[in-house]
Order: C-alpha cells, then sequence, then structure tokens
C-alpha cells in the first residue's frame, strides 16, 4: 500500500515542477490537515512557501509550527535562521537558535563559520566570532575559506596582525586557487610587516 505522505509530496513536486506552486500548495495543505503532525511533509511546504510562492511569512509560520512538534528538528532550525538572519530586529532569536544548533552539531564546520559571521557582521561580537572560528578549524583545519574569514576578523576588529598573517598563509596554503586570501595576504605583509619585521599602525582603519 502505497504512502499518503509520500504521494501528496510526489504530486506537489510534480506540480511544482510543471509550474503550478499553488496547486503544489494546496495538495500539501490538503494532505496536512488529515496528518497536521507530518513535519517532513510540513518542510516540503514550507521550502515551497520560501523559494517558489514567496510567501516568506508563510513559510517561517510552517517552520514554527515544525519546531513546536519537534525541537530536535535541525533542519528546520537551520531553515528558520537562514531565514531570519538577514533582518536586524532577528538578531537576538536568531543568536538563540544558533546557540542550541551549535550544541547539537559539534561537528558542523560550515554552521560554526556561519555563527562567526553572524556574531562578528549583526552581534559585534568579536571574542565570540574569534572562539567560533577555532570550534570551526578543530573541525575542519583544512578550510581556507574558514581561514580567511578568521584572518579578515583578526585584522579588522581584533588588530592581532600575526595570527591574521598566519591563517591567511593557511588559507593559500590550503587552497593556492584562494585570490582573496593571496590579496589579502600581500596588502598585509606589505603594510605591516616589511622586511619580515611587524610595524605598529600602518594598516589604517577598516572599511565597513
Amino acid at each position: 500500500m502505497a504512502d499518503p505522505a509520500y504521494e501528496a509530496v510526489t504530486k506537489a513536486r510534480n506540480q511544482a515542477r510543471s509550474g503550478n506552486p499553488e496547486g503544489a500548495e494546496a495538495t500539501l495543505e490538503t494532505y496536512l490537515r488529515t496528518d497536521p503532525y507530518n513535519t517532513k511533509v510540513r518542510m516540503v511546504l514550507a521550502q515551497l512557501l520560501a523559494y517558489q510562492i514567496n510567501d516568506r511569512r508563510g513559510a517561517l509560520l510552517q517552520l514554527e509550527v515544525i519546531l513546536d512538534l519537534d525541537p530536535e528538528d535541525l533542519d528546520a532550525r537551520k531553515a528558520l535562521v537562514t531565514m531570519l538572519k538577514p533582518e536586524a530586529k532577528n538578531r537576538k532569536e536568531v543568536n538563540e537558535h544558533f546557540t542550541i544548533l551549535v550544541e547539537r552539531c559539534p561537528d558542523d564546520a560550515d554552521l560554526m563559520n556561519s555563527y562567526a559571521l553572524f556574531l562578528k557582521n549583526q552581534m559585534l561580537d568579536f571574542k565570540g566570532s574569534a572562539e567560533m572560528y577555532e570550534k570551526a578549524l578543530a573541525v575542519n583545519g583544512k578550510r581556507s575559506d574558514i581561514h580567511y574569514n578568521y584572518a579578515i576578523l583578526l585584522v579588522k576588529e581584533m588588530k592581532d596582525y600575526v595570527s591574521a598573517k598566519k591563517h591567511l598563509e593557511e588559507a593559500v596554503r590550503t587552497d593556492p586557487k584562494n585570490a582573496d586570501a593571496k590579496t589579502a595576504l600581500d596588502r598585509l605583509i606589505k603594510k605591516k610587516f616589511p622586511g619580515g619585521i611587524e610595524k605598529k599602525g600602518l594598516f589604517g582603519r577598516s572599511k565597513k
């Protein structure tokens, strides 16, 4: 016997692919009236609303319902963070979600990198951002992009040029094609380490 949830999701996805996202929404909502606790179907509906119907409010509502039903649904929590974090008014809520996620996902370097950027750019918590970069690199020290992001924090916000240089060198070593890291390293050496010795007060203000 076919799984009704699977049939509803399959039908909805076919409708969406054929250019009828509203029909797909109706299919999923009709199914959820018979099985309101099915978080997997709700997740499909949330994705449909967010990315094909452009109903951000409806998508957020579905994600919140999923987390009410299952607070351990990490995919829903990650999706909620992705949708909420661009708006400054959501900073406190997003920070709470990130805190839960990093506790539940201690081996997710991507998540930690994302949280570090959020802490730096929106919370202005540079120390917390640095700690999160350290945790991300402890999980995967070969991530050139994380070394680069950490170096930018160290240069612009913490003025720790020696550590920044080490991370930029590691970024280039792990990914020789990382042009941004190469440019930043060359600039840092030129401004702060002429002749291989650190000079004080020459790097200038960071650009906002």
